[in-house]
């Protein structure tokens, strides 16, 4: 019992702390117990060894995982990289692709709208060639013809306002007639009369006469002799309306011109444009035209 009492109280000795004795104190002790100290302290600083080896292993088994598991990491990382990088390949091929067929479509609609420019312009152009021996009478009531004919009541026109130019001129119409050829109870003024001459020079000699003589009548009462376009033309004349207005009252001498060209005179020259876009890029050079047409343009 003795003995076992001794081997506990040793064990237990080895796990308390061994009081730390100052240089004095361990020159002091005897043989046997500076012996038993080292050995207590080389056992205890064996058993610190172990345990600090031991948590270096853990720490170490760890590092070694989790490296493990940022390797796993890093590479599904890298292998979603490249499959994104494979995904952004193929889109960008893929919207090249796109552009390429945007740019095709893009392109033949270009060439639809021009070839369909084209026709219209053709068509157009036909028109008003059909057109172009045309006078237009504009403002003779209904009725005026029923009696005596349209021709004829177009011959009382030409006495009354331009006698001079029916003796020494032979005009020779080729057709004349109302249009449209129904009347429109919804239609509050008198359909246009139209007749067509058999030689282009008689209706340009007779317009002519008429923009010298500034106004027109039949019977005393104020009409309208004008060419006949196409609708379209008509609209394009019309739209020079504003512009040729505010030129007029600048004294710029405007006139809108066969089939709907502006000219008017400046600086001595006269200018003719096809369409506004062309004034526009003339005017930008002219800064007193471009503040006299501001905002009509």
């Amino acid at each position: 019992m003795r003995r076992q009492r001794n081997t506990f109280q040793a064990r237990e000795q080895d796990k308390t702390p061994e009081k730390e004795l100052n240089e004095t104190e361990i020159n002091n002790l005897p043989d046997k117990e500076f012996k038993q100290k080292v050995i207590r302290m080389l056992t205890d600083l064996g058993r610190r060894m172990d345990e600090l080896s031991e948590n270096f292993n853990k720490e170490l088994e760890n590092i070694k995982k989790n490296q493990s598991e940022m390797k796993n990491t890093i590479l599904e990382m890298k292998n979603s990289l490249e499959g994104l990088n494979s995904r952004v390949d193929d889109t960008e091929e893929w919207i090249s692709k796109l552009d390429e067929r945007l740019e095709e479509i893009t392109q033949a609609e270009q060439k639809k709208e021009k070839r369909i420019r084209q026709n219209e312009n053709s068509l157009r152009e036909l028109w008003d060639n059909i057109k172009h021996a045309n006078i237009r009478i504009i403002g003779v009531p209904e009725g005026e013809e029923r009696d005596k004919g349209t021709e004829s009541l177009f011959v009382e026109i030409i006495e009354e306002n331009f006698p001079n130019l029916r003796k020494e001129t032979d005009i020779q119409v080729q057709e004349a007639q109302r249009a449209p050829n129904k009347i429109s109870p919804k239609r509050p003024t008198p359909r246009h009369i139209i007749i067509k001459m058999s030689k282009i020079k008689d209706k340009e000699r007779i317009l002519k006469a008429a923009r010298e003589r500034q106004q027109v009548t039949y019977k005393g009462n104020p009409i309208r002799l004008s060419a006949d376009f196409s609708a379209e033309t008509l609209q394009a004349r019309r739209e020079w309306h504003d512009i040729f207005k505010v030129l007029k009252g600048k004294n710029l001498q405007p006139r809108i011109l066969y089939l709907a060209r502006l000219s008017f005179r400046m600086e001595g020259e006269i200018k003719s444009f096809p369409d506004k876009q062309k004034l526009k890029e003339f005017i930008t050079k002219k800064p007193v035209l471009q503040e006299m047409l501001k905002g009509l343009i």
